[in-house]
């Protein structure tokens, strides 16, 4: 299970952001800002315990099946490293593996640099006198019916903690992280998006609905997929916008870029704006959500079940020379 990563102690903060951002022009006072974020948070980001938690509720599913795989969890970020998590698999004998990237939609940032943080950690494997290990990737699961019943499950008690008066007029708005325009037009990123978004929409029974981004990183003159979600809340409210549920149907548990930016700057807009406004829960341990990934890794393991996966797939899925590539 390979997963972002975040500091756990205001110590790990500014290194941890050196990471995330490495090759990135990014201004320092951008970087100083979203720091003080995870400081509001005292330096802890959830992500990592909550994806441990799920790994562990993966093995368990995993089991009940009958397919006894042992589930380790690596981060790009941060502790645990994918290096060291390859390093600890090849030392317990490992030599076949299904990768699980813990994104729902893809593009360059979401998808294809984990898995050239993959081949760099493979690589150091190598230097460290470590056997290789092949890595399979399960496929898309963004329109896949468990992770869509869990969002649409979270969606529906959000609206119920919504004002009576006004559940019926509001608008659901799902978010995503923002990316480079560039990106978004060389990923299958906003179609994915919207495929899923149109699936829990119906069924939570909201029509009325739309897509926004959050979390933008990038140098302002650079152009990024927009609105931002507090400039959305803003303009929707004047224009008579009775009220909001959130969904951060873009991410898959609540780390601090969901807490800060929803819980935090989107709700002091909407508090300001006389919005009501609820966020739903994100996927993250809903059981449906589980199954998903249960469901994902048992069919790339039955799929190659007898041996490895041929090195023939369609343009963009596959990384030239790495023997990795998506189920």
């Amino acid at each position: 299970m390979i997963s972002f990563g975040g500091p756990q102690g205001p110590a790990d903060v500014r290194p941890f952001l050196a990471n995330v951002l490495r090759g990135r022009r990014v201004p320092p006072e951008r970087v100083e800002e979203v720091a003080r974020h995870y400081d509001l948070f005292g330096g802890v980001s959830p992500i990592t315990e909550l994806t441990c938690r799920r790994a562990s509720s993966l093995a368990e599913r995993l089991r009940r099946d009958g397919l006894d795989l042992p589930v380790f969890v690596g981060m790009r970020n941060w502790h645990p490293y994918l290096a060291d998590t390859l390093d600890e698999m090849a030392a317990k004998g490992v030599r076949r593996a299904i990768g699980l990237i813990t994104a729902a939609q893809r593009s360059y940032s979401s998808c294809l640099q984990y898995q050239e943080n993959v081949i760099d950690a493979r690589a150091e494997l190598r230097r460290r006198g470590r056997p290789d290990i092949g890595v399979t990737y399960v496929g898309d699961w963004h329109t896949h019916d468990g992770f869509i019943r869990a969002n649409a499950a979270h969606v529906a008690s959000a609206r119920a903690r919504l004002p009576e008066a006004v559940r019926e007029t509001a608008r659901l708005v799902f978010t995503a992280h923002s990316i480079p325009l560039p990106m978004a037009a060389a990923y299958p990123y906003v179609e994915q998006l919207r495929a899923g978004a149109a699936l829990v929409a119906a069924q939570a029974g909201m029509s009325d609905w739309t897509l926004v981004y959050q979390s933008r990183s990038g140098r302002p003159e650079d152009p990024w997929l927009e609105p931002d979600i507090c400039d959305y809340l803003r303009a929707e409210r004047a224009r008579g916008l009775d009220a909001a549920v959130l969904c951060p149907i873009g991410f898959v548990c609540d780390h601090v870029e969901v807490l800060y930016d929803l819980d935090k700057a989107a709700a002091d807009v909407a508090a300001e704006a006389g919005l009501p406004m609820t966020r739903a829960k994100t996927a993250c341990d809903h059981p449906a959500f589980l199954d998903t990934l249960a469901d994902m890794v048992r069919r790339t393991y039955r799929r190659y079940e007898r041996g490895v996966p041929l090195p023939i797939v369609p343009a963009g899925d596959r990384i030239a020379g790495s023997g990795i590539q998506r189920a």
